[in-house]
């Protein structure tokens, strides 16, 4: 039975059984014990794990230290949902206190398999979103010879950009010339993405026409447009205005 075939009072209680799961495994080193939820075929299992990981941690302070030796453990596990579970626990973990779980990010960075590469990602949105020490470890892999990594941190930097457009678009300008096709599409999409909430737009816009690479501009106007289309109930513009812009501006997508 999944996590949404339960009812409101049984989620609860399986919510707590896995806190009481994680607290010993950590207080007692048996990471055994908590596998069978980190490696749960349910992702709302693994979910709730992985919230309950940090929840831990931020209520137990003398549990941290035990807690990330733990988390390090975990992540050397053979099955990619543990694997997953624990990098997605670091993300939370993060969007606090960041240096500690920094070493279990980049490892994640370089996994074997997709979905811990991913949950990267996921774990840079989450932490960036609220914490902006997560820049200073973007800024250091962004530009990394492994086009994949440069992706996956690229697409980590989405979410603070939606909020703080300056503080990302001197690290999204380091990939303008990037011949990786699939940076360069997670590089549009980055730019569609930062541009539609209050604020950003002109921002954006302003800063792409001094970029150096001006294959960047038509594409963003492209991205822009439909990204106001698809957001449009929340968005500071409105599709058609976006359009118009662009139109003045003599650039036209279709």
């Amino acid at each position: 039975m999944s996590f949404y075939d339960l009812s409101d009072e049984e989620r609860i209680l399986k919510k707590e059984e896995i806190a009481g799961v994680i607290l010993r495994s950590v207080t007692d080193n048996l990471p055994a014990i908590i596998l069978p939820f980190f490696n749960d075929e349910d992702t709302y299992i693994r979910k709730a794990a992985y919230q309950a990981v940090s929840k831990l941690y931020q209520d137990n302070v003398t549990l941290r230290e035990p807690l990330i030796l733990w988390l390090i453990g975990l992540q050397e596990n053979e099955q990619e949902n543990v694997r997953q579970t624990v990098v997605y626990a670091a993300g939370e973990i993060a969007a606090k206190d960041f240096p500690v779980v920094e070493a279990i990010l980049e490892k994640g960075l370089v996994d074997a398999h997709h979905s811990v590469r991913n949950a990267v990602t996921g774990g840079l949105k989450n932490a960036g979103n609220k914490n902006p020490a997560a820049l200073a470890f973007c800024e250091r892999h962004i530009t990394s010879s492994d086009p994949e990594t440069r992706r996956l941190v690229l697409h980590g930097l989405e979410l603070r950009g939606r909020t703080h457009p300056q503080e990302i678009i001197g690290l999204l300008r380091m990939l303008q010339f990037d011949k990786n096709k699939r940076v360069w599409d997670m590089l549009i999409h980055v730019l569609g993405q930062i541009s539609y909430k209050k604020g950003c737009f002109a921002f954006v816009s302003k800063e792409l026409e001094s970029w150096e690479n001006n294959d960047i501009y038509s594409a963003f106007a492209k991205e822009a447009i439909e990204v106001h289309g698809r957001y449009e109930k929340f968005s500071e513009l409105t599709q058609a205005q976006v359009i118009n812009y662009f139109k003045e501006k003599g650039v036209t997508d279709r």
